[in-house]
Parts: C-alpha cells; structure tokens; sequence
C-alpha cells in the first residue's frame, strides 16, 4: 500500500494553506481587483487549455460542483459566464482568497463555498444533483481519491458531466522529478519522488499519478462512459525568468516548432483530461 494513504489530511491541508495554488500569479494586493485578473490572465497563459475544457460558456443556467476550487479561478469564471457553482475547497487559506476574488469580480451571489476535505464531502455540503462536476488537478493531492470520487458520485444525476484533471504519470513532468530526486534518499518510492517536485511548493505530501488505461478503470468503477480523454500541458519555460514574470522558454522547447511541440505535449503532457457522464 502506498505510503500516500497514510498521510493525515490536515498534513494535505497545512500544505496548501502555506502556499495556495496560484497565489503567487500576480505581485498585487490579493484584495485587489488587478490582482484576481492577473491570477487569470497568468494561469491561462500558462494552460490555455483549460478554458477549453471547463468550457465555461456551455454551462450558463447550469448548477456547477467545484470540486476544489483553491483560489477560485475556475468557479469564478463559471459563475461570470451565467453558472450556478457550489466551490469547495480544504484549505481555508485558499477560500479566503476565492471570497474575496469572487467578491472583487461582482460574482460573489453566484458563488457559494465551503470548506471540506472531498472524502468526506456529505459531511458538509448538502447532498444534491449537479449538471457539472468539475476537479481540475485536486484528486490526486488528496490520501484516496477512490473514497472522495465514491463521495462526490452522490452529487451525480443521469446524464451528470464529469471533468476531472489527473496527473500523467507517463509525462515529462514525471520523469523530471525522477531525474531531479534520483540521489535524493529521503524519498523510498518512485511515488514519493514524483510528488516532491509535483507542484511549484517543493514537498507535496500526496501526488498520485496515473496512466490513461488507470483512468479509464476508475472511470468504469464509477460506471461512467468516458466521453474523453486527452493528454496536454508541457511547461515550456526556464523558471528563473518565469518567477520574474518573463516567459522565456527553455531548451529543447524553444528549438522545435509549434507543431512539434503540441504533438509532445499530447503524448508527454502532465495533465491528463477526463469528461464523462454518468449514464
């Protein structure tokens, strides 16, 4: 058994109130309106394939389950395309920036959040149908996903949308922080290595990875049709320049053409990008 399940999740939750997701994406005032547009601009600079996949637009009217919602970047921007979203969220750092964005951005009535660890997600917010479930990069952070995915099922309905990012264990990313911590002896597991450098904050107590035929076994345990699954997301540039808000990008990636480089990133990417619905 993988040493992540043993990881108390208030250990998962003092991670991520140290340095919430993003927060660092602007020099502003967090209680700024510059500051949550910069948030914005930033991260979809950097994945500009999320908006293609949370499709904000397509879910004016709808009732939207962000599944952790960190600083609000995604739950903001359903909510100011027309959705109905319910935000959720471990770290209480993170919510307390997500209210006031969501504040700052007039949305704040369209927005209602609440702190919950997802595998205990009933124990907190009220058992109802949603139109999207949506978790972008925050099921494998968590000790068991199977047990939060068993929990956020409940907020399903026939016909219910699943989009759910996981991480790519047959990624660049991955075999990077195996590179990086191959003479690093306080990591026993290939697990416990890819999670040390799986996020911007070294250390990351709990990272799963998976393969696409993984995915497909948890989507087919949940009974639900895969609509889609895709690879994407290579992150092309050198970091010392990027944490002074240059995007420079780094060798090879600034040798090949675009094409090339989209062709990898499908193949090689980080993220791993799941629709389904349940029948």
């Amino acid at each position: 058994m993988s040493t992540f399940r043993k990881v108390p999740i208030k250990t998962v939750k003092d991670y991520w109130d140290r340095r919430p997701c993003n927060v660092r994406h602007s020099l502003k005032p967090y209680t700024t309106l510059a500051y949550s547009q910069e948030v914005t601009a930033r991260k979809f600079r950097v994945e500009p394939h999320i908006p293609i996949f949370a499709s904000y637009a397509s879910w004016a009217g709808a009732k939207v389950l962000d599944l952790g919602c960190g600083i609000g970047t995604d739950a903001i921007r359903f909510a100011k395309a027309g959705a109905r979203v319910t935000a959720v969220d471990l770290s209480g750092e993170s919510l307390k920036i997500a209210r006031r964005r969501a504040t700052l951005e007039t949305c704040i009535h369209d927005v209602t959040f609440y702190q919950a660890d997802l595998e205990h997600l009933t124990d907190t917010v009220p058992v109802e149908p949603y139109d999207l479930l949506y978790s972008f990069g925050v099921l494998h952070h968590t000790p068991s996903p199977e047990l939060a995915l068993s929990e956020i099922y409940k907020y399903s309905k026939p016909g219910t949308i699943f989009k759910l990012m996981l991480y790519h264990r047959r990624s660049f990313k991955a075999q990077w922080a195996l590179w990086k911590t191959r003479h690093d002896w306080r990591y026993k597991t290939k697990e416990e290595r890819i999670a040390a450098y799986s996020e911007a904050q070294t250390g990351c107590p709990v990272t799963w990875t998976y393969t696409r035929r993984e995915a497909r076994r948890l989507m087919d345990w949940l009974k639900l049709d895969v609509l889609d699954l895709r690879i994407e997301h290579i992150f092309p540039y050198r970091i010392p320049d990027y944490i002074e808000y240059r995007y420079v990008k780094a060798f090879p990636w600034n040798c090949m053409p675009a094409w090339l480089f989209r062709a990898l990133e499908h193949t090689w990417g980080w993220h791993m990008l799941i629709t389904a619905q349940r029948p």
